[in-house]
Formats: C-alpha cells, structure tokens, sequence
C-alpha cells in the first residue's frame, strides 16, 4: 500500500469496500464489526488513523489524516485479538497489515480479504447468530437468523440439494416431467445403460432419490422433487420459494406485460418445467445472422449458448431454502435479465476471470448438463461474456445485490428491442429442423446415425436439435431405442 493507494481510496468516500476509523491509541472495538462484515460480502479496506466528517459532502474535505500515536502496539494488539477467541476466524496474512506514513503521519491499513465460502460465516465472540455482520453502503449491519442460515447452508461442500427429503417418494413425481427428461437423455446420452433401468433407479442414479445405509432412511432428495416434482407437493415442501417469468415486450395501452408465466395451475411448478416452457421464449426471436459450416447453415448462435447458459446458471446456483426466494426471468425490449435468491458465493472478480465453479445445487447441475446445458466447470460466465463482445448490445452485467439476497445478471439487447416472433409470425422452426422432419416423415424408424450423414451434422449437434423439436411439441419417439420409432406430433412447414 501506498501514499497514492490511501489517496485513491479515500477519493471515492467510504463505502462497501472502504472503512475509516480515527484510532489514536487503541484498536477501536468496531473495528471488529467490519472485519466480520468484510469478510462475509466482498472484502475491503480499514484505514486506521483516518477521521471522517459525515455532515461534509465533499469527499475531498470529509476525510482527515489523524494519524496513531504508536502504529506498531496497535498492529500487535491487532493481531493478538485476532488470534484470540474474539473472531471466529483469521484469514489475513501478514501482507494485510501495513503501516503507511504520510508526511509524518501514520496510518494503519488493513485489508481483508472476502473469506472462503467454506469458512463463512465470520463472527465475533462465539456466537454465530448474534456475533456475524455484513457490509452494505451505510456501514456494518449484524445480519439476521436467516442470513447467517443462508451462509451456513453454502459452506456445505457437497451443496444443499441432495438433502433426504422424509415422507416424499415417487408418488410426488411429476411421471411427464421425468419421462420427457428421460427422452432427452437418450437423444444426449444415446446407449447409455441407465436409459434401460426403471424410473425409481434412473432418478437414483442422478441424485434424485437417496437411501441412507447407514438408517435406512430414503425419498426424494432436494434435487428431485425440485427437477420433477408435481405442483402440489413442490408447493407443500418449497412454499418458501417460486418461480416467475414475466414478458414486458411490446407492451400496448396499459398492458403490464405481454405473457407470463407463475403459479396458476396449468402447469406442474418444477424447475424441469419451467426451464422448458421458458428457455425457448427467451431464446425465440433473437437475431440468427445467415451463417454456413461447410453446406450447412448454422443456426445455433453464441449468444442463443449464451442465454442457455445464464438461464442454466441461474437455477444451479439459486438458494432453494431462502424465504420469499424468487427465480425470477424477465424478457425486455432492451435486455434480458436472469434473477435468482443467494448472493454469490466466489468473488465477482473470480467469476468474471473463469477456471472455478461451485453451484449450490450441484446435483441439478449434473442433471442439466447430462441433457446438454451448462458449460464446463468455471468456464460458463466467461463464454456468456465473450458472447456478447461479439456483438454490439452492451457488455454483461452481474448484480450481488446484498441488500436483497439476489444475484442478477442483465444482458442487454439491441437498440430498440429484438421482435417478438410470437406475435409477428416468425417460423417455428428452423430450415435444419425442417429437414430433420422431413427425413423422419419419409422414414419414422430412422437412426440417428443416418440422419447426422444425411444432414451432414455432428452428433451432439443433432442431439441439441432433436432436443429443441421435442421441447417446442413437434416430435417425441415412442418404444425403446433398437425398436422404437418418431412420432411428428403436429404439420411443419416445408
């Protein structure tokens, strides 16, 4: 740290990363309250030494070096309380703590770093639920019973959705939302020896159900029920938590928006269901710009991935024991914006940069990716921003929003909005789809072997538009994979 460094920092006021206590010949005793309230949102700096006036409202005039009397018996009284049964945990190292002079003047500045999800909470004399603080723009605030729960919940290692959930069985499943899951696992996941067991060892085999050897206690896991349970029993156990999609396009007169989708009972309320129904939405009517591979125009564009992708992240990474959580996806004229309950758990800097991942439901993650959706580990955030470099809409923006327990990520649009297909008769489908069709229409026992050479794709390319032509009602297959056949559900046009 430098003379320059304290200047920068005291040039931009005191805020979330910035703390300044007038300290002359002690370490003041709320010095502690910021070291737990850095720790547990985004880290930050205290300047001991330094005197602010509040009332001022030019930052240039509000701070005053002050200075300490003796720097180093104020370091080692530091460190001594830190070590001691004062904090929870230390996560500084000796760098963190610098005595800076300035003309004369010394300050004391002390980093501190955002701690480790695994080691949050950080509180203060021993008691987690009265002892814990986080930060936001008006100071240090002693977090409450459910926020200190919610940072309890993510130092878990193996996650929060392979919880037994007692007395919810298979009776609880939504059968259309598992088998239709089930069909698209066999298009990605084509011979694979779970495509032959029953329902029951199939969602065993995910995650979805668990028995506990060691008491004999079994059900659905956390995962299960929310991927496929059915409406009633989603409510029961998760009334705590919903999920929402609104559309604010194209708004006419006094509409408040032009669809959406909640809890109204025409559909089972599971996280299966909802990616569903939603993802094409969002991912209809953007642009597809006329683009081959070889003889084949490729339609599947970085930023259709993009969204994918962000829709993905914003469901595994989703706080599902959070009160009043809310998924909430909104389509706008000019972005998109993917809203999910639980602040991040990895440093913004660190997601933004890649190479790391840590999902709070991990199991749904492996579920959405054994079908084609989500990236690998640590690589999904940095696609999503790649993606959008490539065009000219605006740069990703994502949101800890501490204040509300919610993560956001926005993705701007073109100026003056995209159109919505559905409302100006843009073609369902694609002109690939439509082949695919046709060759299925001449020939329902066809393999997908002779349709990637016909069609000239790749297999996971294949996969990911049969998989599309399922999800949007034109196709299903019935029977097993050897003796099967399609079934084309409703006319195309060619």
């Amino acid at each position: 740290m430098t003379i320059q460094d304290i200047f920068n920092l005291l040039a931009n006021g005191e805020q979330v990363s910035l703390e300044c206590k007038r300290a002359k010949a002690e370490v003041p005793k709320s010095v502690w309250e910021t070291y737990s309230a850095f720790a547990n949102t985004m880290g930050g700096y205290l300047l001991l030494g330094v005197d602010e006036n509040r009332s001022e409202k030019d930052v240039r005039k509000r701070f005053h070096l002050t200075g300490v009397d003796d720097a180093n018996k104020i370091v080692i009284d530091f460190w001594n309380t830190l070590h001691s049964a004062k904090v929870s945990e230390n996560i500084l190292t000796e760098s963190d703590v610098e005595i800076v002079n300035v003309d004369g003047i010394q300050i004391v500045c002390i980093h501190v770093p955002q701690a480790d999800w695994q080691l949050k909470p950080i509180y203060l004399n021993e008691n987690v639920y009265k002892g814990t603080y986080r930060r936001n723009h008006e100071g240090d605030f002693r977090c409450s019973e459910r926020q200190v729960r919610a940072m309890i919940r993510d130092s878990f290692e193996d996650g929060n959705d392979g919880i037994i959930l007692e007395h919810y069985g298979m009776d609880d499943i939504d059968l259309d939302s598992l088998h239709r899951y089930r069909t698209l696992f066999r298009f990605w996941n084509d011979g694979h020896v779970w495509n032959e067991v029953d329902d029951k060892s199939f969602l065993r085999n995910l995650g979805g159900f668990i028995v506990d050897r060691e008491n004999g206690r079994e059900g659905l896991s956390v995962a299960g029920l929310m991927m496929f349970g059915k409406g009633l029993p989603v409510r029961e156990r998760f009334d705590n938590f919903r999920m929402d999609y609104i559309n604010f396009c194209n708004l006419i007169g006094e509409e408040r928006y032009s669809d959406r989708l909640t809890y109204d009972g025409r559909w089972e309320n599971n996280l299966y269901q909802f990616f569903s129904i939603v993802l094409p939405k969002m991912t209809f009517d953007l642009p597809r710009p006329f683009r081959m591979e070889g003889l084949q125009r490729v339609d599947d564009t970085p930023q259709h991935k993009a969204v994918r992708e962000a829709f993905t992240n914003s469901i595994i990474h989703a706080d599902l024991m959070m009160d009043a959580g809310v998924l909430r996806i909104e389509k706008h004229d000019d972005c998109l914006c993917f809203r999910n309950p639980g602040l991040l758990k990895l440093p913004i800097e660190q997601i933004y940069q890649g190479g790391i991942s840590k999902a709070r439901n991990p199991r749904i993650q492996n579920m959405l990716r054994m079908i084609g959706y989500g990236e690998n580990v640590g690589s999904g955030f940095p696609m999503i921003v790649d993606a959008w470099e490539d065009t000219n809409w605006g740069k990703p923006e994502l949101r800890n929003k501490i204040e509300v327990d919610e993560v956001e990520l926005i993705l701007p649009l073109p100026t003056g909005g995209i159109k919505d297909g559905t409302k100006d008769g843009i073609k369902e489908i694609s002109e690939r789809q439509e082949i695919i069709l046709e060759l299925i229409n001449h020939n329902d026992t066809i393999t997908s072997s002779i349709l990637t050479q016909k069609t000239g794709l790749s297999q996971r390319t294949l996969m990911r538009e049969l998989a599309s032509l399922y999800e949007k009602g034109f196709l299903t297959r019935e029977g097993g994979r050897k003796s099967g056949k399609w079934v084309i559900l409703k006319p195309f046009e060619k």
